[in-house]
């Protein structure tokens, strides 16, 4: 459900929306809001329940000023339950509305459209979302399998075809991959369908478009899907994300550090999201030769998820191309160990620069990476 409405609100490109893992940071706290407010940068805060009796639905919901605390407006909503996208349409409108009246509609219309009829279907995907997010490879099987039945439910669901087609990149990601043949025309296979399913929808457009380009190999293609998600959806942070990963791999520096600069902006108190961002930065930082930068940033993103492979292998290459080559050695070492597939081709193949390709190909080879 929270997923769902700031989906609707960060549609409008006149308000700045924070990603749901930050906000749900304090799900079940007793925080004051003018303190929210000021950690994450905001002006209001929209905070509600969901409430379900029998077949029966009720959303509550208050928006709030973080500046001084004022309740600005609050409303009920009931229904049954299979009108659930309905409901979720009526709430992000009328926030719209009471945040600022002549904010063009237009903007969230998008919002109104129904990503499944079949709530089935949407309940499969949803398991199959929470299971992907518990980042292990079993839970990535489940995913898997989980993402199929709703595509069997609803053979139209493209988010359903574009969240199967993360999952391969999960696993290629964290060294899981079984078949890396099977697995990479698989995810390019549901990449593609989700597109042609629903080419308008910014999380599908971001998400088969970053598994394009990270897993089959089309980058140029991957980025013009995920710049259109962002024209389409500016406050998706997942689209910054990749965007910023594309953008690094087709050599465009400066563009990957805006991307990655807004990504945490977006989503500051998430540690996966924060992780991922700041070890883009590092890589960008790396091939701009400001390796100091590029360290520091490393060194963050392992505080937040210690194992996470592309910054073990890039803070190997910081201390390699600055001279400390057994550091260097000792932590490639040790990432090898949790990670021994991984190669440096997987690290430079999509890189459309040589030069930058070459940089951290010698990095990681000093370190002690296999080609």
């Amino acid at each position: 459900m929270v997923e769902d409405i700031i989906l609707g609100l960060s549609r409008s490109k006149s308000l700045f929306v924070i990603a749901r893992h930050s906000t749900l940071a304090y799900k079940g706290k007793a925080i004051d809001v003018k303190q929210i407010g000021q950690e994450l940068g905001v002006r209001y805060v929209l905070e509600g329940s969901v409430r379900k009796a029998g077949n029966r639905l009720r959303i509550a919901g208050q928006l709030i000023d973080a500046t001084t605390g004022t309740h600005l407006w609050a409303d009920r909503f009931d229904s049954e339950i299979g009108d659930l996208f309905d409901l979720q349409d009526r709430l992000t409108s009328s926030v719209i509305g009471a945040i600022s009246p002549q904010l063009e509609r237009a903007e969230i219309e998008r919002a109104r459209r129904k990503p499944t009829d079949n709530l089935q279907a949407y309940d499969y995907y949803l398991r199959a979302f929470a299971a992907f997010f518990n980042f292990t490879e079993k839970a990535s099987i489940e995913a898997i399998e989980l993402a199929k039945i709703a595509r069997e439910l609803d053979p139209e669901f493209a988010r359903a075809y574009a969240l199967g087609a993360r999952c391969y990149v999960l696993r290629r990601v964290f060294d899981w991959t079984t078949d890396v043949a099977h697995e990479r025309s698989e995810a390019e296979r549901l990449a593609r369908r989700a597109i042609d399913l629903d080419g308008n929808d910014p999380s599908v457009l971001a998400t088969a478009g970053h598994a394009l380009a990270q897993l089959a190999g089309q980058v140029e293609e991957g980025e013009s899907h995920l710049a259109r998600a962002i024209k389409l959806d500016p406050n998706l942070v997942i689209a910054r994300h990749w965007s910023g990963w594309s953008q690094l791999w087709l050599g465009r520096g400066d563009a990957a550090v805006e991307q990655f600069s807004i990504a945490l902006r977006l989503n500051p108190l998430h540690p996966h999201g924060s992780c991922n961002a700041l070890t883009g930065l590092a890589y960008a930082y790396f091939l701009a030769g400001r390796n100091e930068d590029a360290l520091s940033c490393a060194a963050a993103a392992i505080r937040l998820i210690p194992i996470f492979p592309p910054a073990q292998f890039i803070l190997a290459a910081c201390h390699a191309a600055s001279g400390r080559v057994e550091e260097a050695q000792r932590i490639c070492a040790h990432a090898m160990q949790l990670f021994p597939n991984k190669r440096i081709a997987a690290y430079t193949s999509r890189m459309r620069r040589l030069d930058d390709a070459e940089m951290l190909a010698q990095a990681l080879r000093i370190a002690g990476m296999p080609e």
